[in-house]
C-alpha cells in the first residue's frame, strides 16, 4: 500500500526511509493565479455565480497543508486605522503602531511609512501590557479544527504556522530601531522576546489542546538579506535563538517537529538552527546564495530541506532547462539520502506560466520515487 502524504513527510523529517520525495511550495502570487486562470487554470463557481481559482494545494497535490495558527500577534488586537486611501493604495496604522502603505493593484510587500514603537518607554507603557494575558479572541479555534480535520481526510501533513520574534520586531520597531537596539539596548530586546515567547506558548497551548494537535509547526522568520544575515551570528545567538530554542522545545513537548522558513542568505545561522532543534529549513533561497547541495552534504544528518529550486528557471519557460534542473535536484537529493521536499526557492511570480509550473511538477513526479527494493 502506498504511503500517505502524512507518512511520507513524517519519515522525511525524521530521517527515516520514505518511498518518495515529497512536494510543498509557497505557491503563486494572487496576480499569478489571475494570469493562470486565463491560461487554463481551473476555477469553481460560487452560489452567486462568481468564478474563483480552485485551491492550488488541492490542484497540484501538495503533501503539506497549513491549517491555521496565524493568530493576531499585534498588541492591539484587531486595530486598523485607515490614514489615507487612493485608487492605487491604502495607508493604515496597525495594532503594532506601524504605518504601512499597501497597493491595491498588485501584490507586493508593504511600504513601511513609520513606526510608533521607537523606544522602550513607548513599548512598556502602550503595547507591552496588552500581551501579558491570554486573549482567546485571538484564536479561531473552530476554524482551525475544521481545517485540521479536512487535511486529515486528505491524508496530508497538516501544520500550524506563524511568524515569531524576528518578524514581530521588524514589523513593530522597524529595521533601523530594531538593529540599533540590539546593540545599544539588549535588555529591551530580551524583554520583548521574553514577553512574546510566553505569549506564543500560552496561545499555542490552547490552540493545540482545543483545536487539535497538528503534525508539525512552521515558523516564518526572514533572517537574511541577499548575501548575508541581517545581523551577526553572535547577536542572533545571544538575543534571538535562546527564545527560538525555548519555543521549539515547547512544541517538542507535544511531539511536534518544527520547520524554520527564512528567506535570504542563512549559511552562518544553520548551526544555530540545528542547535535550537528545528527539523527542516525552507525555502533555501538560491538567488541569495544558498546552496542546497552544500547544506545537504554538511547537515543532511541533522536537517531536512524544503525548496531550493530556483524560481527564475521557471520564469525562463525553457522546458529543456526546467527538466534538466528538476532532474538534477530531485535525483541529486535522492542520491544523498537526505530528507527532501521539492519546491521553489520563493513564491511564484506572474512571470511564470501555468504550463511551466505544471511541467516542472510532471518531471518531479517522474523522478520522485526512491528505489527501496
Amino acid at each position: 500500500m502506498a504511503m500517505t502524504s502524512k507518512q511520507v513527510v513524517d519519515n522525511l523529517l525524521q530521517g527515516k526511509p520514505a518511498e518518495r520525495i515529497a512536494f510543498h511550495d509557497h505557491g503563486p502570487w494572487k496576480e499569478t493565479l489571475k494570469k493562470w486562470v486565463k491560461e487554463g487554470y481551473p476555477t469553481v463557481k460560487s452560489d452567486t455565480g462568481v468564478e474563483t481559482p480552485v485551491s492550488f494545494v488541492d490542484h497540484f497535490g501538495y503533501d503539506m497543508s497549513g491549517v491555521g495558527g496565524w493568530f493576531d500577534w499585534m498588541p492591539l488586537r484587531g486595530f486598523r486605522e485607515v490614514l489615507e486611501e487612493t485608487n492605487n493604495s491604502i495607508t493604515i496604522r496597525n495594532g503594532a503602531g506601524a504605518v504601512m502603505r499597501n497597493w491595491k493593484t498588485y501584490a507586493s510587500t508593504p511600504e513601511w511609512v513609520s513606526f510608533r514603537v521607537a523606544s522602550r518607554d513607548i513599548w512598556d507603557k502602550e503595547y507591552r501590557p496588552h500581551l501579558l494575558e491570554i486573549d482567546r479572541q485571538r484564536l479561531n479555534i473552530a476554524g482551525v479544527k475544521q481545517n485540521l480535520e479536512a487535511a486529515r481526510e486528505k491524508g496530508r501533513w497538516a501544520f500550524f504556522g506563524n511568524q515569531f520574534l524576528w518578524e514581530n520586531m521588524r514589523n513593530m520597531l522597524g529595521n533601523v530601531c530594531m538593529l540599533e537596539s540590539m546593540l545599544l539596548e539588549p535588555g529591551w530586546i530580551h524583554d520583548f522576546n521574553r514577553v512574546y515567547t510566553d505569549f506564543y506558548k500560552n496561545h499555542f497551548r490552547i490552540l493545540i489542546e482545543e483545536a487539535g494537535r497538528p503534525d508539525g509547526i512552521w515558523l516564518y522568520e526572514d533572517l537574511g538579506y541577499k548575501n548575508a544575515l541581517a545581523c551577526s551570528p553572535k547577536t542572533l545567538q545571544e538575543l534571538i535563538f535562546p527564545y527560538y530554542k525555548e519555543l521549539v522545545q515547547f512544541f517538542h513537548s507535544y511531539d511536534l517537529p518544527v520547520v524554520l522558513h527564512s528567506d535570504g542568505h542563512i549559511d552562518e545561522a544553520i548551526p544555530l538552527i540545528i542547535d535550537a532543534g528545528f527539523c527542516a529549513i525552507n525555502p533555501i533561497d538560491t538567488k541569495a546564495g544558498c546552496d542546497l547541495f552544500k547544506y545537504a552534504e554538511q547537515y543532511g544528518d541533522k536537517l531536512a530541506f524544503i525548496g531550493g529550486f530556483n524560481e527564475s528557471i521557471l520564469e525562463s519557460a525553457d522546458r529543456q532547462l526546467i527538466k534538466r534542473e528538476v532532474v538534477r535536484i530531485v535525483e541529486g537529493m535522492k542520491s544523498l539520502g537526505v530528507g527532501y521536499l521539492f519546491g521553489v526557492d520563493h513564491s511564484i511570480s506572474p512571470n511564470v506560466t501555468y504550463a511551466s509550473f505544471k511541467y516542472a511538477l510532471e518531471i518531479y513526479r517522474e523522478h520522485m520515487y526512491y528505489n527501496l527494493s
